[in-house]
């Protein structure tokens, strides 16, 4: 009987075993297909307003209203300037869409390309203006900066290019 009690307790040990493993093996089925479902899940489902500006831009592509920028111009040449000199330049542009548009970033290409961006949303019809300062120091010779706007249009980021021939200094 011994042998029996041994032998069972083995095959209790081996099935104990067998079925941990299979406990394991459909818990993690069971997650990865969890974690499939919510990955696979619709995007806008996620989407939580946080004011009105959310709203405005989940409302206006609903609505197929979008603003839009109108730039005056979209690139813009000191030409020739001394190293040293800090030039600026101011890119008006106008919303020509139907909602307001609002600039959440606006962003040099490089420490030296600085530009202001009007913090409030822009109305249908209104005009608003992005400031670039461009710092030539440590800059000789042919520049071109790029400053990248994010915005609520479609496309949401606008690309304003400015150039400069910069003389060293003597």
């Amino acid at each position: 009987m011994r042998a029996g009690n041994g032998y069972s307790l083995r095959v209790q040990m081996e099935i104990g075993s067998t079925f941990g493993i299979m406990k394991k093996s459909v818990l993690f089925s069971f997650l990865c297909a969890a974690f499939a479902l919510a990955a696979c899940s619709d995007p806008s489902d996620q989407i939580r307003s946080e004011g009105d500006s959310q709203t405005l831009g989940v409302d206006a592509v609903d609505s197929g209203k979008l603003p839009v920028f109108a730039f005056e111009e979209e690139s813009f040449d000191f030409g020739t300037i001394e190293e040293g000199v800090v030039a600026t330049h101011d890119f008006t542009f106008t919303n020509t869409g139907e909602v307001p548009l609002v600039i959440s970033a606006a962003n040099g290409s490089c420490g030296c390309t600085v530009p202001e961006f009007p913090r409030t949303p822009i109305a249908p019809g209104a005009t608003g203006v992005i400031n670039v300062s461009f710092d030539s120091n440590k800059r000789a010779g042919k520049q071109e900066k790029t400053v990248t706007l994010t915005a609520n249009t479609v496309p949401n980021v606008h690309v304003l290019k400015i150039t400069a021939e910069v003389n060293p200094k003597s």
